[in-house]
């Protein structure tokens, strides 16, 4: 289940975002001002923000910045300032849709739907490296204390995901969403298969150094020092 969070100091719009939200099957995290959503971010990790701009203490403008400089989890402003200028600013900022309110409730679920179905285009390194595993998107190489590891075309796909978010927990079905494809008409049974697989060409790979763990009754990560 992902969790969006809301960063809303007025009570009664954030009870109402909540049970919308909730309704819709996702989980919820409400922060009332700028300091308390930036720890909890950090914390919640969501899968996106719904963020006022016009908060006690740090303002909206200011925590979109702080968690552009941290990821590039989708951040959907709601605010009652309408202005043209005030949405350019949003959007030159990082800031992926923008609502006014009033809102119909409805309409947010349904915008942050459509901001989570967006494809997500990253700048690509050219290396990454945990310890003695080593990725290379460039060439497609994965090798383990120098040696080089040959992965079948999904098991690379499935390890690159994991490794473009260490320490974050997917289930089953958001691997299949993004490594399979939502046509996919599957079962779930193919990210298990697919993990042994990658697990045993990693099997080198010292424990002390990372691992694709399983979390019991959420999913997988790829947890990492």
């Amino acid at each position: 289940m992902q969790t969006v969070m809301v960063v809303e100091d007025d009570h009664s719009i954030a009870l109402l975002l909540k049970t919308y939200l909730e309704h819709a099957g996702f989980q919820t995290q409400v922060a009332v001002n700028g300091e308390e959503a930036l720890s909890m971010f950090s914390e919640v990790n969501p899968a996106l923000v719904l963020l006022d701009l016009m908060l006690p203490g740090k303002d909206g403008w200011t925590v979109l910045d702080e968690i552009r400089q941290l990821n590039s989890c989708p951040v959907i402003m709601v605010t009652a300032r309408g202005a043209v200028e005030d949405r350019l600013h949003g959007f030159d900022k990082g800031a992926d849709d923008y609502i006014l309110k009033p809102f119909d409730p409805d309409e947010v679920v349904a915008r942050v739907k459509a901001v989570l179905r967006r494809p997500v285009h990253l700048v690509e390194p050219e290396l990454v490296q945990f310890g003695t595993l080593v990725i290379n998107f460039t060439s497609r190489e994965v090798t383990v204390k120098g040696k080089p590891i040959s992965l079948a075309p999904r098991h690379w796909e499935l390890l690159t995901f994991l490794v473009r978010h260490p320490n974050q927990v997917f289930t089953r079905d958001q691997l299949l969403d993004h490594v399979w494809g939502m046509d996919y008409d599957g079962g779930d049974r193919a990210v298990d298969v697919s993990v042994k697989r990658i697990r045993q060409s990693l099997q080198e790979w010292p424990a002390d150094e990372g691992e694709i763990a399983t979390i019991r009754g959420k999913g997988y990560l790829l947890r990492v020092k």
